[in-house]
């Protein structure tokens, strides 16, 4: 049977006021941080707050369920670092996006003025329409590419240990040296090509839907390998035995493709699509590098765009950094984890049901 731990009744008001004390605290130095000030003391409270709730929850006194105080406590640092990078980020952006915040100081609350104000932007709109066209691009190529890759190093050919770290490899570059690699092999080496076949130079990245394009290419080469992966362990899930008889009873190897081994791994392909989206719709790096964003449009919505390659989160960086406009930056942050949400989940629903299906 297993023990049960005794805590003494004497430790519960200790452990009343460590848990009154850090939440006062942690609350404190949230409050400080929103309205900015106590810029000396809101790091020290929120760390004590840490502290005190931490105290509080071990010197608990209560048998039943000590042991899941504890767990909580060891999961502790984990659940703080995710609360302090993600939790507490997201909702004081999403405060921040109804005032006038200048990334130091906010002096008025103007309500829902910026969410309205980005819809009268058409670089804004612009940047919208281009992103979701490149989810929908590489959503297809990199699980298309991907699945080709995994087939290829899934079969019985010689040396497949190298082809999985060669394919692989790209993924582990970071995405701002590979932008800029990629960059000198469409300005240098890629206009060479162009002027020794066409007696014209000419780079991908000096038209906007060309570079576009180029940032498709580059994305693709990069992410490819990384899902390749993911397809491998999955049709490596498939039994031998289901494919030795689909051979003796004669199906040639599409119909074991089609009819066998895709709808065997319908889970793998739910994680795929899922990682390609969501990845895709958060790409920074590579269009910070490769593009900066920069492309002509001639007439969107009326207006002359300068912005033809600048992606979502390009530009809410450029709206919040390079602007200086940080509330409206968090407005238009706020917009787009509600546009990935609704997107993901539907995305998961669809394929899943898919699942079911197969």
């Amino acid at each position: 049977m297993e023990k049960e731990y005794k805590i003494s009744n004497g430790n519960k008001p200790v452990s009343l006021l460590c848990l009154v004390a850090g939440v006062v605290l942690f609350v404190t130095a949230l409050v400080m941080d929103f309205m900015g000030t106590g810029n000396t003391l809101r790091g020290a409270f929120l760390v004590l707050g840490a502290v005190g709730i931490f105290f509080g929850l071990f010197l608990l006194p209560t048998e039943k369920h000590h042991r899941r105080i504890i767990n909580v406590i060891f999961l502790f640092p984990l659940l703080f670092a995710f609360a302090v990078t993600v939790i507490i980020p997201l909702v004081l952006g999403i405060g921040y996006s109804f005032t006038d915040w200048d990334g130091i100081r906010m002096t008025k609350i103007v309500g829902f003025e910026n969410y309205a104000k980005m819809f009268t932007q058409p670089s804004f709109i612009w940047s919208i329409l281009i992103t979701f066209l490149f989810v929908v691009f590489n959503m297809i190529l990199v699980n298309l590419v991907a699945f080709l890759l995994a087939l290829l190093c899934t079969s019985k050919i010689k040396g497949l240990g190298f082809f999985r770290a060669a394919y692989f490899l790209p993924n582990l570059i970071g995405g701002i040296v590979l932008g800029y690699i990629w960059q000198f092999i469409f300005s240098n080496v890629v206009t060479k090509w162009t002027a020794a076949l066409f007696n014209s130079q000419y780079s991908m990245l000096s038209d906007t839907p060309t570079a576009f394009i180029a940032i498709i290419i580059v994305y693709v080469w990069q992410y490819a390998g990384y899902i390749m992966l993911i397809y491998i362990t999955g049709l490596n899930t498939v039994p031998g035995e289901v494919l030795e008889a689909a051979a003796i009873d004669g199906a040639t190897p599409l119909q074991t493709l089609f009819n066998i081994k895709i709808p065997m791994i319908a889970p793998t392909v739910t994680i795929c699509t899922f990682l390609t989206l969501t990845s895709a719709f958060k790409m920074f790096d590579v269009n910070l590098s490769l593009t900066n964003g920069t492309g002509s449009v001639a007439d969107f919505l009326g207006s002359y765009l300068t912005n033809g390659t600048e992606m979502l989160a390009l530009n809410i960086y450029s709206t919040a950094v390079v602007e200086n406009k940080y509330s409206f930056g968090e407005a238009k942050a706020v917009l787009f984890f509600i546009i990935l949400a609704i997107v993901s989940i539907i995305q998961v629903r669809i394929t899943s049901s898919k699942e079911v299906e197969l």
